[in-house]
Formats: C-alpha cells, sequence, structure tokens
C-alpha cells in the first residue's frame, strides 16, 4: 500500500519540468515582488529533490511519504527566501533547509524518552496545528495562535512543545542503501542560516574582485594594512613602507585613494 501510495505521488510530480538557472533567477525576482504562482512553480519543478533526499533518510518504508510532507515545508521555506543575488542553483540552496526539515521529523519521531499517552497526544496535535499553520502562513506559528488553533491553555502548549525534546544517535544510519550515510554526516550547521553563508562567500568573492582591479601599489597597500595576508595583527605604515619601499607618509595617502576606488566600486555595483 506503501509503495502504491509514493507510485502515485511520484506520477503526479514528474510532468513538472525542471528549470535552469535563469527560469529560477526570473522566477525569484517574481516571487520577492508576491507572485504566488510563481513560488508555487518553482516548488513543484523541485519536488523530486525532496523525494530523492527523503528516500536517502528514511529509516523505514512506513516514513517515507511523511519525510516527503516535512521536506516540501522545507522547500516552500527555501522558495520564499531564495535570491538572484546569492548566484547558485536553487537546488544548491534549498537542500539544506529540506534536510532540516527532515531531520525535525526524524528527531521527533524517534525519542527514546517515554511520555504519557495525554502528553503526546497533546504533542501530536500541537504538530499538526504548526503544520497547518505554517502551510497557511508561511512562518512558524507563535505559542498564542498555537493557543487558539488547538484550545490548549498558552502555558500548557508551552509545557507540551517543552517535551518535544529528542535523543538520537548522532551514529544511526539514514539510508537502507549500500552508500547510506549517518545522521551526523548530513546534519545541517544550524549556527547561521543558508542565505548567509552564501552572501558570505558572495561578498568574499566581491572583494577579492575589487582588489585585483586596483592598481599594484594600492592592492599592495590594502593587502599588509587591512590583514589580507593572515597575520594575527595588521602592519603598520612603517611596517609597510620598508616592504615596498616607499614613505610611510606616501603609503598612508596610497590607502587613502585605495580606500576611495573601493567605496566607489562598490557604490557602483549597488547602483546597478
Amino acid at each position: 500500500m506503501e509503495q502504491d501510495v509514493i507510485g502515485s505521488y511520484l506520477n503526479s510530480i514528474k510532468n513538472f519540468s525542471l528549470l535552469s538557472a535563469e527560469e529560477e533567477v526570473e522566477l525569484s525576482k517574481k516571487i520577492k515582488s508576491g507572485d504566488k504562482e510563481a513560488a508555487r512553480q518553482l516548488v513543484n519543478s523541485n519536488l523530486r529533490l525532496v523525494v530523492s533526499l527523503a528516500r536517502k533518510m528514511q529509516v523505514s518504508s512506513s516514513v517515507i511519504m511523511d519525510l516527503i510532507q516535512e521536506g516540501n515545508m522545507g522547500l516552500m521555506v527555501a522558495a520564499e527566501k531564495f535570491s538572484a543575488a546569492f548566484k547558485t542553483r536553487f537546488s544548491t540552496y534549498a537542500y539544506p533547509w529540506i534536510a532540516q526539515y527532515m531531520l525535525r521529523y526524524l528527531n521527533n519521531r524517534t525519542s527514546s524518552i517515554a511520555l504519557p499517552n495525554r502528553k503526546e497526544m497533546m504533542i501530536r496535535k500541537l504538530q499538526k496545528a504548526q503544520n497547518y499553520f505554517f502551510q497557511q502562513n508561511g512562518r512558524e506559528a507563535a505559542v498564542s495562535e498555537l493557543s487558539l488553533l488547538t484550545g490548549i491553555p498558552e502555558d500548557k502548549v508551552t509545557e507540551y512543545l517543552n517535551y518535544s525534546y529528542t535523543v538520537a544517535s548522532l551514529d544511526v544510519e539514514v539510508s537502507d542503501e549500500d552508500n547510506s550515510v549517518t545522521l551526523g554526516d548530513i546534519l545541517p550547521d544550524t549556527t547561521y542560516s543558508p542565505e548567509e553563508m552564501l552572501m558570505k562567500e558572495e561578498e568574499k568573492e566581491t572583494v577579492r574582485s575589487l582588489m585585483n582591479s586596483l592598481p599594484g601599489k594600492e592592492r599592495c597597500v590594502l593587502w599588509y594594512r587591512y590583514n589580507f595576508d593572515g597575520e594575527l595583527q595588521a602592519k603598520t605604515l612603517r611596517e609597510v613602507s620598508k616592504i615596498i619601499g616607499v614613505s610611510p607618509e606616501a603609503v598612508r595617502q596610497t590607502e587613502i585613494r585605495a580606500v576611495k576606488h573601493m567605496k566607489a566600486a562598490v557604490e557602483k555595483i549597488r547602483a546597478v
């Protein structure tokens, strides 16, 4: 029966065509302007990515559709947050979002701490309400909103949510295939968001490009004065003057010119 459901689902999504990088960029721009149909198209074209990841992460055949449902929620979040400025394919950006939602489901499902039946029922009720609220509003529900949806007092909502902790080994395998990986291998780093990671890398690339566009002496001065060589401390004007063979005052004037050139280049980029 489970395989019939999966087969039916796969048949329903296989007709959604894959997108080119240019099409993803255009859709992301439309999504930023509030185009719901563009968001739907971007999500639908990547549903197979969710299925692929769900198959790798499933711990039993009975949970794959639940994993797909959770992964689709992560995919929707990624579609809303995706930007052409990230300069990466949408599937690359969406992958950690999908994995994060699937892992949260697996963690909630594999808790090794037994709870009274009534509390487990309340937790399941709250989780359903959370999923429903997210699908309707595109964000996580606050405690007060969950209380309104479920009729459970706010203090009890907080109490039950606190029971949703998990105890799972990072060494547990999350695939039945020969090349199975462990939970720890695919656990996303939640210390910062995927878009922050991409934007930081983009900023580094921009700085490198701007540095390369400077005249040789200006580039050399900034390299040492702003610690691009990775030393513990940036070099002083006098130290740089000895390296390039000019006076400290000449280094200072060169630094001022170089910084002005960098700022002007950044302003041009922002104006595009």
